[in-house]
């Protein structure tokens, strides 16, 4: 089975749940899937932004990308969180292979037409999943920054959830895990949906249920389904250890997102 998994938040920042997740997806790839591994790293983008003495500004959960910010992503996103979730991969003895959606043209960008205009945030235009493929052949796992190259010539700082969506459209996923530091979609309750349809993020959305950082989230999530991605789900990078029986095994934890 094909794997395309989102590392983004706790996962990246806490090094024990980074180990946790390396060695879940190893685990995936052991038992003779193929995994693809995108990654955001937000955190330590506006860590870094405000040693630079910048202020992070979000609309709608999408990061307003000046060309100083988008250098500071390229640094940060494309090498040093790049790096050590490769390095995380390969302590389990699981061979890895970073790079941002730039190399290989694997995703193509353009700007993200906003109101108000976000600078250098793009979104996929096109992929090519070639390089992904032979990578896989090799037995390795591709290791994705959510930085793409715009047919212009710039980078585009592109939203992972969206960036993980498109990696498992392209490469004709089975199933699109999000890991994050959330335990998974809250209703109005307050309460965490173990199921959730697309109508009902229409509704939740509609009702300003769901805000911020999970807009785009869903989004992804709608976007996988409805282009023949057979599971998502948004699971707590705390129960990474449950990857390698998602498809096997009820899963409590998290969210399932379904068609209906």
């Amino acid at each position: 089975m094909k794997f395309v998994v989102k590392l983004g938040g706790a996962s990246l920042e806490n090094k024990a749940l980074l180990h946790a997740c390396g060695k879940a997806i190893a685990e995936l790839v052991r038992d003779g899937n193929q995994v693809a591994v995108v990654h955001g790293g937000g955190v330590q983008l506006t860590r870094t932004l405000a040693q630079m003495g910048k202020v992070s500004e979000f609309v709608s959960g999408l990061r307003i990308t000046d060309a100083e910010t988008r250098d500071a992503a390229l640094m940060v996103l494309a090498g040093r969180v790049n790096k050590s979730l490769v390095a995380a991969l390969t302590s389990h003895g699981q061979s890895a292979v970073g790079l941002s959606g730039g190399d290989g043209h694997v995703f193509r960008a353009r700007k993200k037409i906003t109101d108000p205009d976000l600078g250098f945030v793009g979104e996929i235009a096109s992929t090519d999943p070639r390089w992904l493929d032979a990578i896989w052949t090799m037995g390795a796992v591709p290791v994705i920054s959510s930085i793409a190259l715009g047919f212009d010539g710039e980078y585009y700082n592109i939203n992972a959830d969206e960036m993980a969506a498109a990696c498992a459209i392209a490469t004709k996923a089975d199933t699109l895990v999000f890991l994050t530091d959330v335990p998974g979609v809250k209703g109005a309750d307050g309460q965490v949906m173990r199921w959730l349809t697309l109508p009902q993020i229409t509704q939740l959305e509609k009702d300003a249920v769901i805000t911020g950082g999970m807009l785009p989230k869903l989004h992804a999530c709608r976007e996988a389904l409805k282009h023949g991605v057979k599971r998502v789900r948004i699971l707590p990078a705390e129960s990474a250890q449950l990857l390698p029986d998602i498809c096997t095994t009820r899963v409590n934890d998290g969210t399932e997102v379904m068609v209906a």
